[in-house]
């Protein structure tokens, strides 16, 4: 686009609304008096801000704005950006490259109009330069995260190659990694400091800044394996050097206060991390294999846990029957599905919702995740005997009216939560079953009597959970419907394609798809006759409840996900 293409600044913010004609007209006035860029003359007299300006000219030349504070300043991962246009050369210029397409390289820039720096990025990195523009400040501060970050990381795992260390026994190291809380904020100050806990606090960091739920570090013969959780998918990071895995082992294990010398046996702990005014739990859990042993990090993040129920992906009618359970005085609602589904962030949201003063909420939970206000959370400790049976026992004696059991994982527990259930109680539990019709077939499975699970169970959700396409890359297409076997109420749907603003994987956050199965006079029929499951199935879906795949299709229709991410979690049932 020409410059005569476009309206001038001042038109350009006059038309916008965001400067009134007086305020142009001063502006002009000064402009000249004082010659330079109208833009910058607005920007000094405090008539608009840098946002403001940027914005404006990048809708004037097409061009897309970036701002810091939506999380678009950051590059992809895994691309070698920093090879490309090196720190010095993003410092002296202001630019910053965010993702590398083939012969194709985004650049956030404050000019995009310089065309001489055009030209020496395209000879400097050898490719076609795609521009962004965004402000003075924020690719400044962007810069220095993303340079401060990867190079440190990254010599951070090129020194590992290089190093030794003392034994993971020693007296020395001992006392230099053994801390109740590892202070992240500290990781620039802390970089001269012993490189194994260094390289704990960098791999911890990076984790928490892409997001990941689990960290997975895995020996083999000759290498080690360093891999993130990601939106439900794992991403291979680059390890650190295969002789400092016992190391970095250590080191976490210490910060769990767990046996370092025991290594034939799996190990549980926990410990703290803290980052700028976030407090993050990290559960640690250890399993011994033939080339040593593999450690998994989950990342518990307070501060994004708790949603509203609308914002977990339920469709407004399977809310509203939701709801409706939600108001009885008494019965059983169960979640089900595989681990890692969402089915703990549902519960928690749902008591998140119905907790008040004129109610009494209890727990039992294996572990307990996250913290409620206003809930009495009570943790399961089998070494002790306070096992999930042991302790709803003594909830009966607490006059409770609300009881959520994390897993009803044998008959003694299921008797239990049926038997509150029938006796004034709402109980919440979870079961691992694919769908919601064989949640009843697990229940008598395990042994629970049919004329006890008939009155007491009121609501089954199975649910799973999918990646969301990223709305700034996803691309339209014609559905082949004999393919996808269902008839679509859209023309178009959507796939992944892959951006700076989602790391060139096509997806950015999950959202959830589900069963809801309202117990009703005629499944409560079927338990009593201990109808299989194929029965049950075909009654509950004759009735019009959902399928996961139906779920998931919504879900595709809408352009939120894609046939191929429901395809991963859900079966073609119909």
């Amino acid at each position: 686009m020409h410059k005569d293409e476009y309206l001038k600044i001042g038109e350009s913010l006059l038309k916008e609304g965001i400067i009134s004609q007086e305020q142009l007209e001063k502006a002009i006035s000064v402009q000249k008096q004082e010659g330079g860029r109208l833009g910058q003359i607005l920007l000094k007299m405090g008539i608009i801000t840098e946002e403001q300006l940027v914005s404006t000219i990048g809708r004037q030349l097409g061009i897309p704005y970036f701002s810091l504070g939506t999380g678009m300043l950051k590059p992809a991962m895994d691309q070698n950006l920093e090879e490309l246009i090196p720190v010095d050369v993003a410092r002296k210029n202001l630019v910053l490259p965010l993702s590398r397409t083939l012969n194709s390289l985004t650049v956030a820039m404050t000019d995009p109009l310089d065309l001489i720096l055009m030209d020496n990025l395209k000879k400097l990195t050898g490719c076609q330069i795609n521009p962004v523009i965004c402000t003075n400040s924020d690719i400044a501060k962007a810069i220095e995260e993303f340079y401060g970050k990867s190079s440190l990381f990254r010599e951070a795992v090129e020194a590992s190659y290089d190093i030794s260390v003392p034994t993971a026994g020693g007296e020395a190291m001992e006392a230099r990694v053994r801390e109740e809380e590892l202070s992240l904020d500290k990781l620039i100050a802390r970089a001269e400091e012993a490189p194994v806990i260094k390289l704990v606090d960098l791999i911890i960091r990076q984790a928490i800044d892409e997001r990941a739920s689990d960290i997975h570090l895995e020996p083999f013969k000759d290498r080690i394996s360093l891999r993130y959780r990601i939106d439900g998918k794992l991403y291979e990071i680059p390890p650190p050097a295969r002789h400092l895995h016992l190391p970095i082992i250590s080191r976490i294990k210490i910060l769990c206060k767990l046996d370092i010398a025991e290594k034939r046996l799996p190990q549980d702990g926990a410990f703290t991390v803290k980052l700028e005014d976030r407090v993050i739990d990290l559960r640690v859990s250890t399993i011994p294999t033939i080339y040593g042993e593999k450690l998994v990090i989950r990342i518990l993040d307070k501060t994004a846990m708790f949603f509203e129920l609308p914002q977990l992906g339920f469709e407004p009618y399977q809310l509203e029957e939701i709801r409706k359970c939600l108001n009885m005085p008494y019965g059983l609602i169960l979640l089900t599905g595989p681990t890692g589904c969402g089915k703990t962030t549902t519960l928690y949201s749902i008591l998140n919702e119905i907790k008040g003063p004129s109610k009494n909420i209890t727990t039992i939970e294996d572990p307990v995740e996250y913290h409620i206000e206003g809930i009495n959370q009570v943790q399961v400790k089998p070494d002790i005997g306070l096992t999930f049976a042991a302790a709803l026992r003594s909830f009966l004696r607490q006059d409770p009216d609300i009881m959520f059991v994390g897993e009803i994982r044998d008959l003694e527990t299921a008797e239990i939560c049926i038997r509150s259930a029938l006796t004034g109680h709402l109980i919440f539990s979870t079961l691992h079953t694919n769908d919601a019709p064989s949640a009843i077939n697990r229940l008598l499975d395990i042994g629970v009597e049919s004329y006890l699970v008939t009155p007491s169970l009121i609501l089954v959700v199975a649910q799973r959970l999918v990646r969301k396409l990223c709305p700034d890359c996803k691309e339209a297409y014609e559905p082949d419907e004999k393919k996808l076997g269902i008839k679509l109420n859209t023309d178009l749907i959507y796939r992944a394609r892959g951006c700076s603003k989602c790391n060139q994987i096509g997806y950015r956050g999950r959202t959830c798809i589900a069963e809801v199965m309202v117990i009703n006079d005629d499944i409560r029929q079927l338990i009593t006759e201990h109808a299989p499951y194929e029965k049950l199935k075909q009654v509950t879906y004759a009735r019009g409840m959902q399928t996961l795949y139906m779920s998931g299709m919504k879900k595709v229709e809408a352009g939120i996900t894609s046939v191929e991410e429901v395809l991963s979690v859900a079966a073609v049932v119909f």
